[in-house]
């Protein structure tokens, strides 16, 4: 009898059996020195072990490089987050050479600490890696190794960017046809999967959730926008200060929205050069630059907000789309992988066909002209809640760890 025979329904009520071991495998994990650097990982997997049908020790290594990334002695060997257990061996990633060596120097960084960690008493039954590239590519490497089960989460532009190189795609391409299953976070996402070869029976689609305990409405809005010092209408844009998420499109759409102000919270390379194109654009006085904040100190922000805005050209599932919905604030996103599959009902808000400064003043004004009640945004987001992710998350850990087992 196989193990998966012996485990109930992990969607029925009361549902009993030996929790997985899983090895959570991923370079885009928070630690000490970067604690929101790949929270979403963080999320997903908090929630997959919070009823104990599946556990996890996080195998999260960090790049080194004298001068770049954080110190080495800023994220410790080993620490706990939210009663996780991280490990954090560092690989060598060269300025201009990391694309290329990064899996092999990341393979052989997390063999060795793989290796430590099985000697030690640890006991795995999958490894859980997120995002293709260089992590899926060494994941399957590592399982083919160690005679473990390897499933993937693909998550944007490891499908849309990084194939586009010859020697990644050909890597990436032998980390699908090696991984026992593949998950892909919109329906978008799994159909570049296909096209890079993946067969359909090995893509699942699990979408990204919301906390609905931490992302909620404020109970006294009045109060919260007072307390950030902001009035009139009120704009948010979050992530990566990086090309990729737009914000540049937002600032510069700002000119065209007269009393609106823009909170921008992330940090990264392109702050100076948002500051000064805020200036040029004549909009300094209204742009606010915030950094990054807590993600705890998120939905305060959200809650503020009159309209979230996404911008960006490229994302697997932004789950700052879920978060904004949550906190009762519609969005004005950009046509990016994902994002009509969240922002499906007027109550969401509304996907731009494209994303230029000239539609995104466009959107907002259409969005804020007849803005839907905050309520009904709230109740929509409801519907984006963790439990059906996470049932078919355990679902399929025990379907390819038990296809790993010898029929008895």
């Amino acid at each position: 009898m196989s193990r998966a025979a012996t485990l109930p329904d992990p969607a029925a009520p009361g549902a009993r059996g030996p929790a997985i071991r899983l090895l959570t495998f991923s370079t885009l994990y928070p630690n000490a020195a970067q604690p929101n650097h790949g929270v979403f990982v963080e999320n997903r997997l908090r929630h997959l072990v919070a009823g104990g049908a599946a556990e996890s020790t996080v195998l999260a290594p960090v790049p080194w490089f004298s001068g770049r990334g954080p110190r080495r002695a800023a994220v410790p060997a080993q620490e706990t987050r939210h009663g996780l257990v991280l490990h954090h061996p560092r690989y060598a990633a060269p300025p201009g050479l990391g694309m290329w060596t990064n899996p092999f120097t990341l393979h052989q960084a997390s063999r060795a600490a793989l290796r430590r960690l099985l000697r030690g008493g640890l006991r795995v039954e999958a490894i859980d890696a997120h995002y293709l590239y260089p992590d899926g590519v060494a994941a399957v490497w590592l399982g083919q190794e160690f005679g473990l089960p390897v499933v993937i989460t693909a998550r944007g532009s490891d499908t849309s960017l990084l194939p586009r190189y010859r020697v990644p795609r050909r890597l990436i391409q032998g980390a699908i046809a090696g991984a026992d299953a593949l998950i892909a976070v919109s329906a978008a996402l799994r159909e570049e999967l296909l096209a890079l070869g993946a067969p359909p029976g090995k893509v699942t689609v699990l979408r990204n959730g919301v906390d609905l305990g931490l992302f909620r409405p404020p109970a006294d809005r009045a109060a919260l926008r007072a307390a950030l010092g902001v009035e009139g209408k009120v704009l948010l844009s979050v992530g990566l200060l990086i090309p990729r998420k737009g914000h540049h499109l937002t600032i510069e759409a700002l000119a065209a929205l007269p009393g609106h102000t823009l909170l921008v919270l992330g940090e990264g390379p392109e702050r100076a050069a948002l500051a000064a194109l805020a200036a040029r654009c004549g909009v300094a006085d209204r742009v606010r630059l915030l950094g990054a904040r807590p993600h705890a100190e998120l939905p305060a922000f959200y809650g503020a907000a009159d309209a979230m805005v996404l911008a960006s050209s490229r994302e697997g599932w932004a789950n700052v789309l879920l978060e904004s919905m949550a906190c009762g604030t519609p969005v004005v996103s950009s046509p990016a992988w994902g994002s009509r599959e969240a922002v499906a009902a007027p109550e969401a808000g509304l996907v731009l066909d494209t994303a230029t400064p000239a539609t995104i003043a466009a959107g907002v004004r259409q969005l804020l002209a007849t803005p839907p009640d905050r309520a009904a945004t709230r109740r929509y987001a409801e519907g984006f809640g963790w439990d059906e992710t996470t049932a078919g998350q355990l679902a399929l850990f025990r379907r390819v760890i038990a296809g790993r087992q010898p029929a008895r």
